[in-house]
């Protein structure tokens, strides 16, 4: 596997020669524009939510709204745009967010780079695969911890969030963080068909 930097804030991997990136030179793509909006989008919208569920319910309801609505604003964005979009981790709370082989050597690769304390903002990588001449787009956007994740995502949980936790994820794996260490990232993924692989 082999990894390289481009754009300055753009992490690439390549997998054993079928994969590749569009080089520093170039103009960004269709399909990368697009997905940066995308994730920009999702990340606003679950933040605007669990915002308002935290003020009116407390964590315990921000929990019910990362379990039911974020999936629901991944759909949407992923009917409307005719990529898939989702979010995924290293240590997921819903194991249907697990991640596949790609999704994990960027996820690890992110992690390395949040470690090293020198990572631009946003954190991303863009990989194209060539799949018996069809190319498959995907992008992902990192989600590093701040302070008010580790309400729900921290070593310390009040009783109620954790009891919360537990009824609505029995076998979360998504707790024992702290601020600048990687929650996680949205992926996007562009099907070889789509008019966006241009």
């Amino acid at each position: 596997m082999r990894r390289q930097v481009l754009f300055s804030s753009l992490v690439a991997v390549a997998l054993s020669g079928q994969a590749s990136v569009a080089r520093a030179d170039d103009s960004v793509p269709e399909w990368l524009a697009k997905s940066r909006a995308l994730a920009a989008q999702l990340m606003t919208e679950l933040k605007a939510e669990l915002g308002r569920a935290m003020a009116s319910g407390g964590p315990a309801a921000a929990i019910e709204v990362c379990r039911v609505r974020a999936p629901e604003i991944a759909a949407q964005l992923s009917k409307e745009s005719g990529a898939t979009v989702s979010r995924t981790a290293l240590r997921v709370r819903n194991p249907a967010n697990a991640p596949d082989d790609l999704q994990r050597a960027i996820l690890e690769q992110f992690s390395t780079d949040l470690a090293s304390g020198k990572v631009p903002v946003p954190l991303e990588a863009a990989v194209d695969i060539n799949r018996g001449g069809s190319i498959e787009h995907r992008y992902m956007r990192a989600i590093p911890m701040d302070a008010v994740c580790t309400t729900c995502h921290g070593k310390a949980l009040a009783p109620d969030v954790a009891a919360a936790i537990a009824k609505a994820y029995p076998k979360d794996q998504a707790t024992g963080f702290e601020p600048g260490q990687l929650r996680g990232a949205v992926s996007v993924i562009w099907p070889a068909s789509s008019a966006t692989t241009r």
